[in-house]
């Protein structure tokens, strides 16, 4: 009976061990999603219905300054209806540093209908400007 207990526990431990190398091997690891394909998904995701997932997909797409999501969040920026959006939309494009995208978050501090998103426009804008002292 301790013999077998004895060779249990050993292949246990052996399982245990193999596993664990198994998973840390580089090619267990590897990605092959490309950089590009995620932010054609971030682009896709601006067009849901679902509002907590446009928000979260201007989020990522401000992290990644993603380039081609300037005129996207614009759009977003102007007419999407939820001011949570917009303020996202306007952090993100003054993450990314695009010129145009900074000036039309300028342009929403100025002529964007609800005064909370004005202000953060203001803060951001006021931000992005700091940034690009030279």
């Amino acid at each position: 009976m301790k013999a077998i207990s004895s060779l249990l526990a050993v292949i246990i431990c052996t399982l245990i061990l193999t596993g664990s190398t198994q998973a840390s091997s580089p090619e267990k690891t590897k990605s092959n999603v490309s950089i590009e394909k995620i932010e054609d998904n971030l682009l896709e995701g601006l067009k849901s219905d679902n509002l907590g997932l446009r928000i979260s997909t201007a989020y990522y797409l401000g992290e990644y300054k993603t380039e081609r999501a300037v005129m996207p969040l614009i759009k977003m920026l102007h007419s999407e209806k939820e001011e949570s959006a917009r303020i996202q939309a306007a952090l993100s494009l003054i993450k990314i540093g695009n010129a145009k995208g900074a000036y039309m978050v300028k342009q929403a501090a100025k002529f964007d209908d609800s005064k909370r998103v004005r202000n953060f426009c203001t803060k951001f804008y006021n931000a992005y400007l700091k940034m690009n002292k030279n």
